[in-house]
């Protein structure tokens, strides 16, 4: 389903999740039980901890064998642009995911605990001074990331409202000092947690790693300028009585860097200051946190979308009525004009715009029909290679994606 439509002429481009501003590349892979998300993002500034500038924001598709969403707004913006925008008009659309990790339907509260060791302060970090060939290893304290880590994923699965309750374990379960080792709950443990805080499930953060490496670029005006790359990795997992051994582990692995001058002022300007160490390992426990919400919960997710414009009354109606939100007068319009249009490609831009109107009342079958006529209508009217026919295989994948998902989502959400 989507659930609500906005111009985009009527935003500001948008900033991907919490702190990165640019997202370079993204890679994962699957196996088994076992979920492995890789992510490069660079980031120019520093935002407040805890803080979602928007909670319906674009989220990445976690989804096994789903196109990733950001690279599917992003060709898409690239398809609109580099072929002008005449007409086309272009939107945004929130769409609803579906949890990639789906928990029985009876699990209706949620226990989150801290079960790694802190990481010891001479253990992952790197620093290349200015003048220097190679790095040296460098302190740095990681005392309460893991507190961060769980107080964040604590407070965006309650935002979510798709459990009844979430709750945080108030001490870390973990007293020893091994920290390379991993340390699974026992089903004696998770069951103890359960009756303790009344609740059906467990999750719990088993493992994180953390990595720093800064090198020195250059002074100025007395100030150290540098850039750092942090990294992180972490393993959840959720812990049933029904889940017979098998338990979900989601692998998480991402790297963000940041650029700016070393200074402490508190008057400089935020946009221009690198973090230390310390700072940058609290961002990524939380960014981190934020993408483990969408593996656990249904999310929402900000989403490009178009429709093309003709000099024609019935289109120019149906444009009216789709800015209005009105999508079923819309398709009344544009099927009107289909039926009566013999050019190929128009009746192949109409049908597009009538896949997109379904689409927004949620009929992904309907929708994939038309796109599917607009396509061969594409093809019977353009020459291989145009914009025309990129665009509309993109939005047949998509469409599909979102279709294969449905099901997926119904049975999380009840409908």
């Amino acid at each position: 389903m989507c659930k609500r439509v906005i111009l985009l002429n009527k935003i500001t481009p948008r900033l991907n999740n919490f702190i990165f501003q640019l997202s370079i590349t993204m890679r994962r892979c699957f196996t088994g039980e076992n979920i492995i998300i890789r992510k490069i993002h660079v980031v120019t500034k520093v935002f407040p901890i805890f803080e979602r500038p928007n909670k319906k924001v674009h989220k990445t598709n976690f989804t096994p064998n789903m196109k990733k969403l950001s690279l599917f707004a992003f060709a898409m913006l690239s398809l609109i642009f580099l072929g002008g925008c005449a007409g086309i008009q272009l939107m945004t659309i929130e769409t609803q995911e579906p949890a990639q990790v789906t928990l029985p339907a009876n699990v209706r509260s949620i226990l989150i605990v801290d079960n790694v060791v802190e990481q010891p302060n001479d253990v992952g970090h790197n620093k290349k001074s200015l003048g220097k060939r190679d790095y040296d290893r460098v302190k740095a304290s990681a005392d309460s990331i893991s507190t961060y880590y769980t107080e964040a994923l604590t407070q965006f699965l309650s935002e979510e409202n798709y459990f009844d309750r979430v709750l945080l374990y108030d001490k870390p379960l973990r007293s020893d000092n091994n920290f390379w080792e991993e340390q699974p709950l026992t089903p004696e443990k998770m069951n103890e947690l359960r009756r303790e805080t009344n609740t059906d499930a467990v999750i719990s953060l088993d493992k994180l790693i953390l990595q720093t490496d800064w090198t020195d670029f250059f002074m100025q005006e007395g100030y150290m300028y540098a850039n750092m790359t942090g990294k992180i990795h972490s393993i959840l997992r959720a812990y049933l009585p029904t889940m017979e051994g098998h338990i979900p582990a989601v692998q998480f692995t991402d790297s963000m860097r940041w650029e700016g001058f070393d200074i402490r002022d508190e008057g400089a300007y935020a946009d221009m200051i690198i973090p230390t160490p310390e700072q940058a390992m609290k961002q990524l426990a939380v960014f981190a946190a934020e993408k483990m919400t969408n593996v656990f919960a249904p999310h929402w997710e900000m989403q490009n979308r178009w429709y093309y414009t003709l000099p024609s009354a019935a289109m120019r109606d149906g444009e009216a009525l789709a800015k209005d939100k009105n999508w079923t007068q819309a398709i009344e319009k544009w099927t009107a004009f289909y039926r009566s249009e013999n050019n190929k490609l128009k009746k192949a831009k109409a049908a597009t715009n009538i896949a997109l109107g379904y689409e927004m009342l949620g009929q992904m079958d309907t929708a994939y029909e038309w796109i599917t006529i607009s396509k061969q209508l594409f093809d019977e009217s353009t020459t291989p290679g145009s914009l025309d026919r990129k665009r509309v295989e993109l939005y047949m994948n998509e469409i599909a994606r979102r279709r294969d998902n449905s099901n997926k989502l119904n049975m999380q959400t009840g409908q």
